[in-house]
């Protein structure tokens, strides 16, 4: 047995004790004293002794000192479950999600379950509601929450144990349990805390971080409630309440736990990243903490690399908070960004390993094995003994080998697990699965119990398998068992023509569904069920029945299966007997052309198919062959490619016949396909995934798009085409469903030697014979002049025309009827049309009839060439399939193939045979007959120049240096630069500022150039490009250089100095408000760049881009001049450099202040704020709500630099455009004057009052009693009801020059306007004029006359008090003499009627200022009643004497006695004004005024809807909608539940409201409170009302039609719908509607129904047509007594004369009741006496009596 290794060895060579092996040590002082909080003396006397101890300790170390913290490091212990505790927070990772629960793996291989209510307090609460209300909210389940491998931190939230005495670790990873020991004030930028999902808000998400008090927040994802995520503090607001979270996988990953965080051992989290420095097996991270890793969690390749004192990173595995015992792990996988671990496949789990060696042994925990495939696992030390022995360390050692078995895999330590417990490793493993009971038995068993008892064994077939849910199903069905039919396992197994066995699981009218092994399922159409026909499926088949089914097609994509059972039983479902053909695959034959693809077999004249992509091996020659045949043509050399199918395919291909003919390796089924046989086929299909290919006999093989080429393949179907010839190697065979695998690499498929060779000349043999064949039918001049015409010979012209793009046209007497055509390559020089010339032939190309000439004069004098020569050979032409060169000086032409491999079609564009590029050849024959006497060569691409644009600083490598002067031609003319095409075919760049010298603003210099011309430049630098393959990682290196050209003439000077200047050097040239010449490159939103380093800001522009165009010659000024990258001018456009007070400039706000207004952010790195005042010559009452945060604003800049201050009135921004100014600029207080109208903006309330900005600079205050009528007893109460930037209208007061004081009124009798406090609040109103000082009056005289009962009893104290009460008043108020009124703020104070007030101004007398009514704290039990300020009569009466405010300064304090008269007056007048209150109050007539009387008359009568609906009206007439709607909901909560229809009128009344001055999702919402509150119908029905009478006609239809859905067994709801479509003109949709109510309604409800409709017809709709449903129901029902009066009464207020007596006479004639028929007489006759004559009158009376007579005369019978 190997020897056992130490948990963690240290640095340098140790020697193993053989103590460590023998005796365990324990965990104890050593490893606890870790984690004691030492006192300040220990640490200062540790840092004293710091340095001593490190050298000593580097001097001397004794091998005892060594075996001492070796045994310490092995005291460390694995996580055991008996150290787990209820708040140990743990790292786990999730290893499988269930319905409800989630089972997460913990470290060393402990399982925790997370319950579906442990995960979040608002997932919970969404499971809740939705389990209460059902709901329709989508509910995420925790499959779409968890997903395997995703690490979370957890928490043991308790400990249970089951029956057997298992412990199950219950976990949790709710916010507020995992981040228990944070707070608010912990939070800081940078921490790494986990969350879950709260809720969705409009730009992301509220995440739960269970801190009480923080509101975090994380931008949008896809993210769902309750789901966890571990997130990034970014930013912290507000102490801690409000934070900014990030998920993004690197940051979070970055992201390292720092002592500045403030961690301690009570809030220190699990997952956290921190760095620790290895003191052995103890860890110390923050500076202060130490934790323990075992040794599952070690690196093994790095555990032996760690020194004492060195960093590195780790991450927190478990926190016990109990023992502050910490857990670290060093392992790799659980550093990584991304919070996931890989989960490696279950496969091997169950897997019985033999011969394992143990590696090392860790006594305390377990030991590490080492399987014979080299894998690591892991064996718990419970693992290693039987369950009830003791554990024997020495038996385990004893044994060199063990078997195990492989339990689970930890994903936390990426190891497997395993026991050695000989009751596991040979035990026998059961699954449990499930058998339907439709397959209990071949027929359906009605009682299975009978037939099957537990325990006993039986035998049965798998149906289907599913790993993921854990399914196993079963069949007993006999049949199924004891087939021998291959099973359809997959659609790929059912292949057309196979039979097997099946079970039906479905019987329609459409056929039968039969079901095989696994998913696989098809269809029996009902044509193909029988022999005979079926008509009722059902009755021949039945769900379960075993059938045998017989494959017709199957589509393997589509997944769909079309079976027979008839084919089975003997149907013919092949359709026609193949026909017999007695060709053999690979003989040649003859055959003639029919029509198109269609050929005959000769001799036998057997219809054959030739595809066009058959004829030959190159896919440009099989167009001039198609082109070429005609109808009756015979075609030789054609071979038979497969004769299974019933057309014979035909293939011309010279590769494949020649294949076939030799014997080469030909697969004829698929039993001959072996790996690595390569074949000859053509592409028979493209795929996005590959290209399909087929090959003689019928086979085909896949070729993947990996497998296609040796280079990468983007797109497959440039690779190949249709048809394409390939030669193909077997690289993978699937024999099970019988298909295989190929490859086209070039690498991996050598074609033969000299194939090439053999390819070309038979290309050109075949275009050679088209040729000919074309030419011999005679049927054209231009076919014969064509065929006789040969590359490389010299033919007579003259020039015809010199075309634009250089190319020249050619005349010829031999090619008369021919283009000939020379490009401009070719035609060097200049020539003049019609000068002759003798061009060499380079190539003709019969479909577009031309004829390709040169007239190189390297061309004209040929040489012969010798075989084996090699040259450099120059491409002149080339198509497709074939090219044209030249070999070297010797002016020698001839063709090559442009591939020298068919697969070999894909070619980047540096390898692709392009006129120009250069070649090397050897000639393999001087002189090719097959060629026409040309020479036959070999080729390859010659190594490629590279030309490169080198400065004068790296060296003189390349082709170009600064001042080379050089020439080409115009290729691309871009905005602000042009492309030139060098002589040597490299491009330059030259740029917009170097054409022209002078260059005009507004125009565009690079539009002087055309595209073609020919120019002179300079170089005067370089750049590097990417092309357009440039990748930065995988093609770095696909990048090109290009020169940077000048074409201004004084560079072009010989003597012109051209150096390179650094752009550093280049801004040194500019000074700030220099005028520059700059050209535009780029147009933004808010900027506009010019140039390449120049950006300017557009001020005034809405449009930039319609302003400028790119390329366009702007003149601007230097702004500012940015050394710093990037480098840069900042430009502008409008002729300012600096801002100076006046100027009307463009800014961008930066933020939005209720108090400062808009913080703007201007151009030259200024900023500026525009207050509330000046955003508008017309004040609004939110200002800021239409201005956002980087909004582009005009405004007028005043004051200085530095602190402008900016002003957006239309009126300064645009002075010559006349606008009314409703609210005047205030520049100072000369704007003001006394009893003036202005408007402010509420700045601040406070103590002393309201106070109002006027302007940027100007403030006023308006005192309480001056701000509102009512009574406000704290400022905090009005600030509430009027907050910051209110808008209000005020009135001044006074104005105080001296001190800038403005005082203000914003009462109603001052502005005109509301009083800014509602009524609805029910405060007190506040006394003034006559009622306050009548009430002082009182207060005075009843305080005098108490104290007047006072002096009476004790004469002697009162004198005392007396003098001392007004010695120390008066001193009172001469200290305050002159401030009462002015500080007087309105807030409630009491007893300040006890001060005496001063003798008011004659101005103050006029206008006396309102004084809030103090309040008494008085025994006796009386208090102040605020309804009794309303009592004008009695409070007149109760003031009977004026105030004292206007006596001296002395004290009176002897009572003012009046008469015994006097006072039985004011006696009698109070009780004459209550008893006229209590005859108000008592008169019911009388409408309340005031709320406080409605409330009042609520009390007595809080269940009358009436009351209510009148208190809602009362404000709605003051425009009070918010407390409409308040009376309303509490009307709702204070009505009984059982007076129904008082709530339902206050449900009405409230959704008038809503209709009038709420919103229509308002309406809805109360709506849908309404019918689940009350009757649904009666609801529905007074909202269609009202959308009836509000004209919504769209709404009263579709809620109209919800109605008739939902109660449609309701008559009133159709007649309801009825009149609302009759009403809206809608007569045929009504009838249509009626006819739906007929077959809705029961049949006793038919007559009354239609009754009705008619009586709505004469109402609103067709008179006429109402007459006809009548007169059909009474036709139908004469006796109908009460439907013949509705008629009668319709007829006589809508019918005429006549049609009333006739339907008169009708009834009178009926055989009903004589009682009824006297009712009609009379009816009858007072219509004849009301609107009849006195011969009609009498008419009606001969009708009565002949009625009487006759019915006399049947009484007699």
């Amino acid at each position: 047995m190997a020897a056992t290794e130490e948990d963690f060895p240290r640095g340098g060579k140790t020697k193993q004790t053989t103590e460590s092996k023998a005796e365990p040590v324990r965990r104890h002082t050593e490893v606890d004293n870790l984690f004691e909080t030492h006192t300040a003396e220990e640490s200062k006397k540790r840092k004293g002794q710091k340095g001593d101890a490190l050298k000593k300790a580097k001097r001397q170390r004794t091998s005892k000192e060594e075996a001492l913290k070796l045994n310490t490091t092995t005291s460390v212990d694995i996580l055991q479950l008996k150290s787990l505790k209820v708040g140990t927070l743990l790292l786990g990772c999730v290893k499988e999600v269930a319905d409800f629960e989630v089972t997460i793996n913990l470290p060393s291989g402990l399982l925790g379950y997370l319950n579906i209510s442990n995960i979040s307090d608002s997932y919970t609460k969404i499971l809740s509601d939705h389990l209460d209300s059902a709901s329709s909210e989508e509910i995420f389940s925790l499959h779409s929450l968890f997903s395997p491998g995703m690490l979370v931190r957890c928490v043991v939230a308790r400990l249970d144990t089951a029956k057997g005495g298992s412990v199950s670790i219950q976990l949790s990873i709710k916010p507020k349990e995992v981040n228990k020991g944070l707070s608010t004030g912990f939070l800081k930028a940078g921490l790494i805390l986990s969350g879950c999902v709260e809720s969705i808000e409009d730009h992301g998400y509220l995440v739960d971080l269970g801190i009480k008090g923080t509101k975090a927040f994380l931008p949008k994802q896809a993210l769902k409630v309750g789901q966890y995520v571990t997130s990034l503090l970014e930013e912290v607001k507000n102490d801690g309440h409000v934070v900014r979270l990030s998920t993004s996988p690197t940051a979070v990953a970055q992201a390292v736990a720092d002592t500045a965080h403030g961690w301690t051992l009570t809030n220190l989290l699990p997952g956290l990243l921190v760095k620790v420095t290895p003191r052995g097996l103890i860890l110390e991270f923050l500076s202060s903490f130490t934790g323990l890793v075992d040794f599952m969690h070690l690196e093994p390749e790095q555990a032996s690399t760690f020194n004492e004192g060195d960093s590195v990173k780790a991450c927190i595995l478990y926190v016990e908070p109990s023992t502050r015992l910490v857990g670290l792990s060093l392992r790799s996988h659980l550093l990584q960004p991304g919070g996931y671990v890989d989960l490696v496949a279950t496969e091997r789990i169950g897997e019985v390993a033999h011969g394992c060696k143990m590696t090392a042994l860790h006594h305390l925990s377990g030991a590490m094995l080492e399987l014979p495939d080299q894998t690591v696992v892991f064996v718990h030390r419970n693992h290693m003994k039987e369950p009830m022995e003791a554990f024997n360390l020495n038996r385990v050692m004893a044994k060199p080998e063990h078997t195990c078995r492989i339990m689970d895999f930890s994903p936390m330590e990426q190891v497997h697990l395993v026991s050695l417990r000989h009751a596991v490793v040979f035990k026998c493993f059961h699954f449990l699965g499930l058998v339907p009971w439709t397959h209990l038995s071949d027929i359906i068993l009605k009682n299975p119990e009978k037939k099957y008892t537990v325990g006993m064994p039986i035998k049965c077939r798998v149906l289907s398998v599913d790993p993921q849910e854990k399914k196993l199903t079963l069949t007993r069905k006999k049949a199924l068992i004891d087939s021998s039919l291959p099973p359809f396992l997959t659609y790929e197994d059912a292949r057309r023509g196979r039979v097997s066995h099946g079970f039906i699981v479905c019987v329609k009218d459409f056929g039968c569904i039969v079901r095989f092994y696994g998913d696989v399922k098809g269809l029996v159409p009902p044509n193909e069920l029988s022999t005979e026909p079926v008509v009722v499926p059902e009755n021949m088949f039945y769900v379960g029945q075993v059938v045998k089914a017989k494959v017709l097609n199957c589509d393997v994509e589509k997944e769909k299966l079309l079976l027979s059972f008839k084919a089975v039983a003997g149907g013919d479902t092949e359709g026609p007997s193949k026909p017999k053909f007695d060709f053999e695959v690979g003989k040649v034959r003859k055959c003639k052309v029919l029509t198109g693809l269609e050929v005959s077999i000769l001799p036998e004249e057997t219809t054959a198919l030739l595809p066009m992509m058959h004829l030959s091996d190159h896919v440009s020659n099989c167009l001039l062959l198609w082109e070429g045949l005609q109808e009756g043509d015979i075609i030789s050399n054609i071979v038979c490619l497969s004769e299974k199918k019933p057309n014979i395919t035909l293939t011309k291909k010279p590769t494949l016949k020649s294949f076939l003919e030799e014997g080469g390796v030909v697969a004829k089924e698929f039993s001959d396909i072996a790996v690595g046989v390569q074949l000859i086929g053509w592409v028979k299909n493209i795929m996005p995934y590959g290209v399909f290919v087929e090959f003689p006999y019928g086979l085909v093989g896949l070729a993947p798009k990996a497998a296609m080429s040796d280079k990468f393949v983007s797109d497959t179907t440039s690779h190949f085409q249709l048809g394409h010839t390939v030669f193909a190697k077997v690289t993978n065979l699937d024999e099970e469903k019988r298909r295989f695998l190929v490859s086209l690499k070039v690498s991996e498929v050598p074609s033969p030697e000299r194939d090439g060779q053999a390819r070309l000349i038979r290309g050109l043999q075949e275009r050679k014979e088209v040729m000919e064949m074309m030419a011999s039918r005679g049927d054209s001049d231009l076919l014969k002049q064509l065929s006789a015409v040969t590359i490389g010979q010299r033919m007579k012209m003259s020039v015809d025309e010199v075309r634009e793009d250089g190319s020249v046209t050619f005349k010829s007497d031999e090619l008369s009827a021919a283009t000939v055509l020379a490009t401009k390559d070719h035609a060097p020089g200049k020539l003049a049309t019609g000068q002759e010339c003798m061009p060499v032939i380079l190539h003709v190309d019969l479909v577009t009839s031309e004829v390709y000439v040169s007239l190189l004069a390297k061309l004209t004098g040929k040489r012969k060439v010798e075989a084996g020569s090699t040259h450099t050979a120059t491409v002149h032409h080339a198509d497709r399939d074939f090219a044209v060169i030249s070999l070297g000086d010797t002016a020698q032409l001839t063709v090559i193939q442009t591939t020298n491999h068919p697969n070999e079609t894909f070619r980047f564009d540096s390898e692709k045979l392009t006129a120009g590029k250069t070649l090397t050849i050897t000639v393999t024959k001087s002189s090719c007959e097959e060629l026409g006497g040309l020479p036959l060569v070999s080729w390859e691409l010659a190594p490629p120049i590279s030309k490169r644009l080198i400065s004068v600083s790296k060296g003189s490598k390349g082709t170009y240096r600064y001042g080379d002067v050089v020439k080409g031609k115009v290729k691309t003319v871009k905005p602000t630069c042009v492309l030139v095409t060098l002589e040597d075919g490299s491009t330059g760049c030259v740029h917009v500022s170097e054409i022209q010298e002078v260059v005009c603003v507004g125009t565009f210099p690079t539009s002087l150039l055309k595209i073609g011309s020919e120019v002179t430049a300079r170089v005067i630098g370089g750049r590097e490009g990417n092309s357009h393959r440039f990748l930065p990682f995988s093609h770095p290196n696909f990048t090109y250089s290009m020169p940077e050209l000048s074409l201004l003439p004084r560079n072009l000077k010989e003597d012109a100095d051209v150096k390179p200047v650094k752009t550093k050097e280049k801004l040194k040239r500019y000074q700030v408000g220099d005028d520059v010449i700059c050209f535009v490159s780029k147009v933004s939103l808010n900027k506009c760049s010019l140039k390449s380093f120049l950006i300017v800001l557009i001020q005034g522009a809405k449009h930039p881009e319609k302003l400028f165009k790119l390329g366009q010659a702007v003149s601007a000024k230097v702004v500012r001049v940015s050394s710093s990258k990037p480098s840069r001018l900042s430009l502008s456009l409008n002729g300012v450099h600096k801002l100076e007070k006046g100027h009307v400039i463009m800014g961008l706000v930066q933020k939005l202040d209720p108090v400062l207004g808009l913080l703007v952010k201007l151009p030259f790195s200024a900023m500026g704020t525009v207050a509330m005042e000046d955003l508008a010559d017309k004040y609004k009452p939110k200002p800021l709500e239409r201005y956002s945060k980087d909004q582009l604003v005009r405004s007028v800049a005043h004051f200085k630099p530095g602190n402008w201050q900016l002003s957006l009135r239309s009126s300064r921004t645009n002075p010559e455009k006349a606008s009314v100014v409703q609210d005047p600029e205030i520049v100072s207080l000369e704007d003001l004057s006394e009893g003036q109208i202005v408007r402010g903006y509420v700045r601040t309330v406070n103590a002393q009052g309201v106070f109002v900005s006027l302007s940027r600079s100007i403030k006023g205050r308006a005192q309480f009693q001056k701000a509102t009528k009512y009574f406000v007893a704290s400022h905090q109460d009005y600030a509430k009801k009027v907050p910051q930037a209110t808008l209000l209208t005020t009135k001044i007061l006074s104005i105080d020059k001296e001190s800038g004081l403005v005082d203000l009124s914003l009462l109603q009798e001052d502005t005109g306007r509301p009083d800014v406090l509602p009524e609805s609040l029910g405060l007190h109103l506040r006394l003034t004029g006559e009622a306050k000082e009548k009430r002082d009056a009182t207060k005075k005289r009843k305080r005098t006359e108490s104290e007047s009962k006072q002096v009476s009893i004790c004469p002697s104290f009162v004198n005392t008090r007396s003098f001392n009460v007004a010695e120390n008043v008066s001193k009172k108020k001469k200290k305050k003499k002159g401030k009462v009124e002015d500080s007087d703020s309105g807030v409630e104070v009491y007893f300040r009627e006890e001060e005496e007030e001063d003798k008011l101004e004659p101005a103050e007398v006029e206008k006396p200022v309102p004084v809030q009514p103090a309040r008494l704290q008085v025994t006796g039990g009386f208090s102040w009643d605020a309804a009794l300020s309303a009592l004008k009569p009695a409070s007149a009466a109760l003031g009977g004497e004026d105030s004292s405010d206007g006596e001296d300064g002395e004290v009176n304090i002897k009572p003012q006695k009046k008469s015994h008269h006097k006072q039985e007056v004011e006696k009698r007048e109070a009780e004459k004004a209550l008893t006229k209150l209590e005859t108000e109050l008592m008169d019911p007539g009388l409408r309340p005024q005031t709320a406080a009387s409605f409330e009042r008359l609520l009390l007595g009568s809080p269940d009358s809807s009436l009351l209510w609906l009148q208190f809602m009206a009362f404000h709605l007439q003051a425009t009070q909608i918010e407390q409409a709607r308040a009376v309303a909901e509490r009307a709702l909560k204070t009505i009984s539940f059982r007076e129904e229809q008082e709530k339902l009128n206050v449900w009405v009344a409230l959704l008038n409201l809503e209709n009038l001055y709420g919103t229509e999702e308002s309406l809805q919402k109360v709506f849908e409170r309404a019918v689940q509150y009350c009757e649904p119908m009666p609801v529905y029905q007074q909202l269609a009302d009202i959308y009836a009478k509000c004209q919504k006609t769209k709404e009263a239809e579709g809620l109209y039609k919800t109605m008739v859905k939902r109660f449609r067994q309701e008559k009133a709801v159709w007649l309801s719908y009825g009149t609302f479509l009759l009403q809206q003109g809608q007569s045929d949709a009504a009838s249509a509607l009626l006819q739906r109510a007929i077959k809705s309604l029961p049949n006793k409800d038919n007559v009354d129904l239609i009754a009705k409709f008619a009586q709505l017809e004469f109402r609103y709709g067709d008179v006429e047509r109402g007459k006809a449903m009548l007169d059909r129901i009474l036709t139908s029902y004469p006796k109908r007594t009460d439907l013949w009066s509705v008629f009668i009464d319709l007829m006589v207020k809508h019918g005429s004369q006549k049609e009333v007596r006739a339907v008169f006479d009708r009834v009178i004639h009926l055989s009903v009741a004589v009682k009824r028929i006297k009712f009609f007489f009379k009816r009858y006759l007072e219509y004849e006496k009301k609107s009849g004559t006195p011969e009609s009158i009498q008419a009606v009376k001969d009708k009565a009596l002949e009625y009487v007579e006759s019915k006399g005369t049947e009484a007699a019978r």
